[in-house]
Parts: C-alpha cells; structure tokens; sequence
C-alpha cells in the first residue's frame, strides 16, 4: 500500500438511492464526499423496488400511524420539490412514471373505506375519485367498488439512479474487495487502496443487505440487520394502459399492488406485490405465479392482458433489527459500537431515502463535523467507474 494519505470529510459505501441521494445532499452543502459501489449502481433492493414515493396511507389502514409516520407522510412533497429542482437534491430529468398512485375496493368494504377516508386523520392525504376519472383498467361496468387517490407519485428507478449519478460522476468509483479492505486504526477506520489510504472523518454504510459484511470487517457487533424476504410477480403483457394502485383486502395491508413499467422492447410489464408477496418468499414460484393468476382474474374480471409471460424475484429488504421482526416507519442512521467514524444506514423503504440524508446530516453537525477537506479525489483517478443495475423487467424476461 502507498504511503499516501487521502482525507476527506464523507466515503459512503453503497451505490443505491439511499447513497446517491445522500452524496448529492452532502456535496451539495459544501462537505467533500465519494462514493464507492462493488457492483453496478442501483443494484438489488434499488433496482427491485417498484418506484413508489408514497406518505403511508397504508400504515395508517394498518393502524399503525404514529408520529414517526408523520415522517413518511411529507415525503410525496419533499421528492416532489426535488423533481422540481427546488429541494436538497436536484431531481430534474428524472421520470416520473406517474403523478396518482390509486386505492380500490370491492363493493364489500365501500362503507368501511368511506367512513375511514373521511376522518381528521388522513383529511389531505386521500380524495375519493368519481367515476368518470376512473383509472383506466376500473373503467368497467362490472367494478362496483371504490376508488381514491393518494398523495403518492410513482418514479422510473432506472431514471431516479441515472440522475443521481449523473450529478455526482467525478465522486463515484467502483471497489474491489480483492485489491482493498476496510480496516481500523485504533477506533478510526480507513480504506486501504492500491495508490492511497482514504481517511474520512465519517464513513457511511448504505450497502444494504450489504452492510452486515461491512461492519463485521470492522470487528463492530452494532448496528444489527435484520432482512425481510418478498418475493414479487412481473408479468409481461399486451394491454397498452398503464396502472399504479393498491387493492384493499380484508387484511389492512394491501391485498394486491400494481405498478406499470416498460421494458427495453417496450413492452408493458405489471409488477405485483402487496400480500401477494409479503408471505410468499419461499413459495415455489410457479405456485405463486399460479396464485397471481387467479388474483387479477379474481379482481379484474374484465381486463384482458393478451399474451402473457411471466416471472418472479426474490429479494430481501434490509433493514436495522427490530424486535419481533417489526418495520421500522424511518430512515434509520447508527454509529458502529468501537468505531468512531462510522455509521451505518438503512432507509428501510425508497421514500424515505431524504430522511435518511437529513438524519445523517444532522448527527454530522451535533458532533461538530463540519466541511474541512477540499473535493480533491485525483489520489482516485486509476479507479475504474460502476455502471448502472438493469432493471428486473428486462434480465428476468426472454
């Protein structure tokens, strides 16, 4: 290793939303930053979500808004304010895919929506959609339910990942594991590369399922990760209109979630979750693909997708442990237990990812760690450049 040292305020260590969009809040503000990813950009949990910035409406059918939630209630706004260019982080030219993410219900749980979506709770969150503003696969006469609109958007990962990184090009480098390795000096760690050591005053762990690696290599037990498997259903299909909505069950998570996207043919793809994935982890895919089936036959009737093919993927949601497996409701940032610069993070779901930087950035400034080293990263220039994560619809497809 050469002798050369290499400071700098941040290095985070994950290449998905959550360390994308933190690199850009924190270059932004002034602090000298890189980032490091050992894949392509976006890959996995980034690149498997289904792009949806949604303020927890879910939750509270749940019944389980509580003032953290108030947190994922702003950020429909927050994202909104970046795609316009006036927040944090400059979004422009990302594609939004949709500005309504709808709610539906079976006829049988009309009164108990209604009187729901009417109280002081979610008054600004919800509206109820007349008939003739209908979605178009709900524009039937055989849907006898209702239909709301949430205060949600839907955004092209793809486009969100390509924009992030756009932005902050000089500062992100790909890492291999075989040529470098975290390592600790007394309660400090550094990054050991070929032609220089890096020593930030913070690192920052947003690898994901990832980080569990990155802080056992720095001999630290905290913070613990926990996953929780999914296992969704992409169907490629031949109806040429575009949906984003959830289907209440009897359960008070959705029953059924549909999102929209196209695949490098242009062909439409829906990709399902809700229920119909949240138990389905381990179940044999063509059974689940088999139970998907039956679900839009059950709840859309009348829609006629024409020649279809279908998929499934697993993926796992990282996250900080939880007792008894709970969600966490917020982005969560932690100090290492005997490392004195580093931290680990989870936003725990894609919309949460501005929450994620702004609680990093905070506990930055209650310790005093302010910009001090300027954005020289030349000590980097022989390191090679990730690309970008393809997305599911286009690799698990013939």
């Amino acid at each position: 290793m050469s002798g050369q040292t290499l400071q700098i305020d941040i290095a985070i260590i994950g290449g998905g939303i959550a360390g994308l969009w933190t690199l850009n809040q924190l270059r932004n503000r002034g602090y000298s930053a890189v980032l490091f990813e050992q894949e392509a950009l976006g890959s996995y949990q980034t690149i498997g979500s289904q792009g949806m910035i949604h303020g927890g409406v879910k939750y509270a059918l749940a019944g389980a808004w509580s003032g953290a939630s108030e947190t994922v209630s702003a950020m429909p706004a927050i994202w909104r304010a970046c795609l316009a260019g006036k927040g944090k982080v400059d979004l422009r030219g990302c594609r939004v895919l949709s500005e309504d993410f709808f709610l539906w219900s079976g006829a049988d749980l009309q009164s108990r929506l209604g009187s729901f979506f009417a109280s002081k709770l979610l008054r600004g969150h919800v509206r109820k959609v007349a008939p003739a503003d209908y979605p178009a696969p709900l524009q039937s006469p055989d849907f006898h339910g209702q239909v709301y609109r949430l205060a949600d958007l839907v955004l092209d990962v793809p486009s969100l990942v390509h924009t992030l990184a756009q932005r902050q090009q000089d500062a992100i480098f790909a890492i291999d594991w075989q040529q470098c390795a975290l390592q600790c000096e007394g309660r400090r760690a550094a990054l050991a590369l070929a032609d220089c050591t890096l020593v930030p005053q913070q690192w920052l762990l947003t690898a994901g399922a990832g980080n569990a690696a990155l802080v056992a290599q720095l001999r630290s037990r905290q913070p613990a990760m926990q996953c929780r498997p999914l296992q969704q259903v992409l169907v490629r299909h031949q109806y040429p209109e575009p949906f984003y909505g959830h289907c209440m069950g009897g359960n008070p998570a959705p029953r059924l979630t549909v999102s929209s996207h196209q695949d490098q043919s242009g062909r439409p793809v829906w990709y399902l979750g809700g229920d119909l994935s949240t138990g389905a982890a381990d179940e044999d895919p063509d059974t689940l693909i088999e139970r998907a089936r039956r679900e839009l036959a059950e709840l859309l009737p009348w829609l006629d997708l024409g020649d279809t093919e279908w998929a499934t993927l697993r993926l796992d949601r990282a996250e900080p442990r939880q007792g008894a497996m709970q969600r966490p409701d917020s982005a969560f940032v932690g100090k290492l237990d005997g490392v004195d610069n580093a931290r680990a993070a989870w936003p725990t779901k894609l919309t949460l990812c501005p929450d994620l930087a702004d609680e990093f950035e905070r506990q930055l400034g209650a310790e005093n760690i302010l910009p001090r080293h300027p954005q020289d990263l030349s000590a980097l220039a022989g390191l090679a450049r990730p690309g970008i994560a393809r997305p599911y619809w286009d690799t698990l497809f013939r």
